[in-house]
């Protein structure tokens, strides 16, 4: 899909992979971009959507919306109020997350929100634009997973479940809705210089396959899109170890016994 006249909703936008991916989205020309955060963010949402509306030589139009993706009443008046703007949603990116250690002693609170934000986000955004995506015969969702969807999270249990099941969701839309002309792409990063890990560097993602700037993966999202490729990987050795894990279950899940021990990750 080429985003040139298309109208795209970016969820998790005021900073991180949603902010690059909407400054990277800018310069494709779309006809509206819908740029949603916390209530929390509003000012900084703010913000980018005016430095967007007003950039040179990349300008596109662009609204704020105030949204807890949590909660499927905002996913609908995000959505009603990007149609209301710009009429049909052409591209949705449910892209709000966010990552925490746990294990299967966390409390229920952590599970549940994990679940919300990582998958139930995505089942809303699905509820509100695929109908008119498959009535027009085009569309595209674009749902922010990562690799700890294929591999694993050995800090977080809860991350890396809950992004398992986004991904199985991704897979299940794609089959369900695809001859109908509704794409989906599911975006596996490892680690990225966001706010959101930058407390967390140490991990052992970053450090074996290294760090990636936000730009670098809003690039990757782009041409992901415009071959309208599942799997969008920007780190490209995901996929090496996953094709691993799929040939050799019992010798992986060994293996990564004894790289949480190196890394000194023990039971609770």
């Amino acid at each position: 899909m080429k985003l040139e006249n298309r109208t795209i909703v970016i969820t998790g936008a005021a900073s991180g992979i949603g902010r690059a991916m909407a400054l990277r989205f800018a310069s494709e020309r779309p006809h509206g971009l819908v740029l949603a955060d916390l209530p929390g963010q509003a000012q900084a949402l703010e913000s980018l959507a005016a430095a967007i509306s007003s950039g040179d030589g990349t300008s596109a139009p662009a609204l704020a919306v105030p949204c807890d993706v949590a909660k499927e009443a905002d996913v609908k008046a995000l959505v009603a109020a990007a149609e209301k703007r710009f009429g049909q949603v052409d591209v949705f990116c449910s892209n709000a997350g966010l990552i925490r250690d746990g294990s299967e002693f966390t409390p229920d609170a952590d599970w549940d929100l994990n679940w919300h934000v990582h998958v139930m986000a995505h089942v809303y955004a699905a509820r509100a634009v695929v109908p008119g995506m498959r009535a027009r015969g085009e569309g595209y969702l674009v749902n922010t997973a990562s690799a700890a969807g294929l591999i694993t999270s050995l800090p977080s249990a809860t991350y890396a479940v809950s992004k398992h099941a986004a991904i199985a969701l991704a897979e299940w839309l794609s089959i369900r809705h695809g001859d109908a002309g509704v794409k989906v792409s599911v975006l596996c990063p490892q680690a990225v210089d966001t706010p959101m890990i930058r407390g967390r560097t140490g991990s052992s993602a970053a450090k074996n396959d290294g760090v990636i700037s936000a730009e670098e993966l809003a690039d990757c999202v782009v041409a992901g899109m415009d071959a309208e490729t599942f799997l969008i990987l920007p780190h490209p050795q995901v996929l090496e170890y996953f094709q691993r894990k799929a040939q050799g279950y019992d010798r992986w899940l060994g293996g990564m016994r004894r790289f949480a021990a190196k890394l000194g990750i023990a039971p609770d």
